[in-house]
């Protein structure tokens, strides 16, 4: 029981004492660069998707893979 007490001790020791912690600033600047790369991806994705014809259902747009299903 004795080692755990003194892991916890240790643990919290560490994370007062040499963990650098991010500023307000820095926090919130990653916080945006986090949020407009995930919105860049999603519309990657959601462009690939329509260009490929993926799309849930009977669409007009079937996309390059519908064109080339057509030609078969």
């Amino acid at each position: 029981m004795s080692k755990i007490v003194n892991y916890v001790e240790e643990s919290y020791n560490e994370l007062v004492t040499k963990v650098s912690w991010p500023t307000w600033a820095e926090l919130q600047n990653s916080t945006i660069i986090v949020s407009v790369a995930s919105v860049i991806i999603a519309i990657m994705i959601f462009l690939m998707d329509f260009v490929m014809g993926i799309n849930g259902g009977d669409a007009v747009w079937k996309g390059v893979l519908g064109f080339f299903y057509d030609l078969f």
